[in-house]
């Protein structure tokens, strides 16, 4: 294979609010390291180029100081270019830009971005018309179909872009929402343009899709269902999303429309928390999880519930996860399986397989549950 160039940018504080109840990072990222929040970004960038080692020294990787992304291509072997005048440690937006501008100008092959829609709001404002960019997933928010499933679905794509397997190319949403008004629950998406992305759907994610009007009865049911069937002396877990919402409704209990909110006994103990703070409430009683599916994307966990973190999925264990989707968000899936990407690769394969989805009053359907 001929010499190939490929851009990193790795955003060091990407979803770093998201398993401590931030709903994202934008201006928050003081905050979320004082409640105890561990960046992913990085973790998640080394296993999107773990794909990439097989290609060996046919790649050469042009790339930002430090966490920017230097460090990881220097720990996993890879032929290094790294761009100066950068600082390092936490990075701003306009570090972002001047770093995809710089990648667009060595003329690489493929950028791949690490972060979330932010970040690809900051690459999407320096984008060229001929430059070819992927984003590999690690933000709280990621409405935008510009990013892989998967970190792991981001390096496959690569590697067989960069490999001529994939050949085709096609202009790709950038999507994004105001945090300060997702954290009052208000969401509001805009298109902020297009990137060039290779063109295989296999290993790219939705645009995530709006709740119809219509499938508020069905919602309903749903709740009315899952509330008369409530065991007591038994903490829910109920996470983000308008068909969770509606079980917090026929409960006649406060919600947060964005969080994960906990009620025991039919009571509300505790709106909006967060990874240690369920483990600390929950004890060791006996507990259930109450979520729903991404509309569109067919993601349970690893989209806007990073609230729920590999901890607490463990502690609630997969046979106590009760799956909440309406027929309609399931037909729009065309089949494709529902998705996981925890950032914990063995949880994933432990949350696998086929599960029941309640999908109206005493109305289950089995499907299928995968990595991303």
């Amino acid at each position: 294979m001929e010499q190939k160039k490929i851009g990193l940018i790795i955003n060091p504080v990407a979803g770093l609010g998201g398993s401590v109840g931030l709903k994202g990072s934008d201006g928050l990222v003081e905050e979320a390291l004082a409640r105890g929040a561990v960046p992913q970004s990085e973790q998640r960038a080394r296993v999107a180029l773990r794909e990439l080692l097989p290609l060996g020294n046919t790649i050469t990787v042009y790339t930002g100081p430090g966490s920017m992304g230097e460090n990881l291509a220097k720990e996993l072997g890879f032929s290094s270019v790294v761009m100066e005048g950068i600082r390092t440690g936490q990075t701003s937006a306009e570090d972002t830009k001047a770093l995809s501008g710089w990648l667009q100008e060595q003329k690489v092959d493929l950028i791949l971005f690490v972060g979330g829609d932010g970040t690809a709001r900051d690459i999407c404002a320096e984008a060229r018309e001929d430059a070819v960019f992927l984003g590999v997933p690690a933000g709280v928010k990621i409405h935008s179909p510009v990013y892989a499933r998967s970190p792991s679905s981001a390096g496959q794509l690569a590697a067989l872009y960069l490999q001529g397997q994939v050949t085709s190319v096609v202009e790709s949403e950038v999507l994004d929402i105001d945090e300060s008004q997702y954290r009052q629950e208000i969401i509001n998406t805009k298109l902020y343009g297009y990137l060039r992305i290779p063109g295989n759907p296999d290993y790219t994610q939705c645009s995530k899709c709006s709740s119809a009007a219509s499938e508020e009865e069905t919602f309903a049911a749903i709740a009315a269902y899952v509330a008369d069937d409530m065991e007591k002396d038994t903490y829910y877990i109920v996470g983000a999303g308008t068909t969770t919402r509606a079980l917090m409704r026929e409960l006649e209990l406060e919600n947060t429309l964005i969080g994960v909110d906990l009620v025991y006994n039919y009571e509300l103990v505790a709106n909006d928390v967060y990874g240690s703070q369920i483990l600390d409430l929950i004890g060791d009683k006996p507990v259930k999880l109450v979520v729903t599916v991404t509309g569109g994307q067919g993601f349970l966990f690893g989209r806007g519930n990073q609230q729920l973190t590999p901890e607490v999925l463990r502690r609630v264990g997969k046979e106590n996860i009760m799956i909440l989707a309406t027929r309609e968000k399931i037909m729009n899936l065309k089949g494709q399986p529902l998705l996981v990407d925890t950032g914990d690769a063995e949880l994933d394969e432990y949350l696998s397989g086929y599960h029941f989805l309640i999908c109206g009053y005493n109305e289950t359907y089995v499907y299928k549950v995968s990595p991303g």
